[in-house]
């Protein structure tokens, strides 16, 4: 269960993997050093020393303190199959699109005279392509969680509010309140 855009892509593109991440502690550190080519970047990283990582490497450790194994978990998973993620986000960038699942507060600015207040709603929606485009760029480039929610929201409006450009024209924007959850599938 994700509460920021960035968690939810992060979540769709972990089941895009086919592989699943090593398991002991030092298989995780000799991955982390290879793909960071070294064990200074990793130390920084994991907040540890280097020479502390240079015997996880060596398997001189083996069970690390609980907040440090999940730290180097959560940093396996982010880099876990480049290729493979890579390969999802480019399927769902040009032909697949993403399906969004978001419970929030919803409501938009529309003209005087139209029920415009927020209200909570679960919806699940599949976005086009385009959408899956600007929401893996903005994430790339660092945008901030208001931001993906920007695009997500202007995807709801389009896709849900909207019907494509068949209903609700007047319509200006819908703003995506109180995230409760939101998440992704590819």
């Amino acid at each position: 269960m994700a509460n920021s855009v960035g968690e939810g892509l992060d979540r769709a593109l972990e089941q895009a993997v086919t592989r699943p991440i090593p398991k002991s502690a030092g298989a995780q550190m000799r991955y982390l050093v290879k793909q960071m080519k070294g064990t200074k970047a990793v130390a920084r990283m994991l907040r540890i020393s280097q020479r502390t990582v240079e015997r996880y490497v060596k398997d001189q450790i083996r069970k690390p303190r609980p907040d440090l194994a999940g730290r180097m978990e959560a940093e396996v998973r982010k880099r876990w199959q480049p290729q493979v993620r890579a390969k999802a986000k480019k399927a769902a960038s040009s032909t697949n699109g993403i399906v969004v699942d978001v419970r929030a507060r919803l409501g938009y600015s529309a003209p005087v005279g139209t029920t415009d207040e927020a209200r909570m709603r679960h919806l699940t929606v599949a976005l086009p392509p385009q959408f899956a485009a600007r929401l893996f760029n903005a994430q790339e480039q660092g945008a901030s969680d208001a931001q993906l929610r920007k695009i997500a929201a202007e995807g709801l409006k389009e896709v849900y509010f909207q019907n494509r450009g068949t209903r609700a024209g007047s319509l200006e924007e819908v703003h995506m309140l109180d995230v409760q959850n939101i998440e992704f599938g590819l």
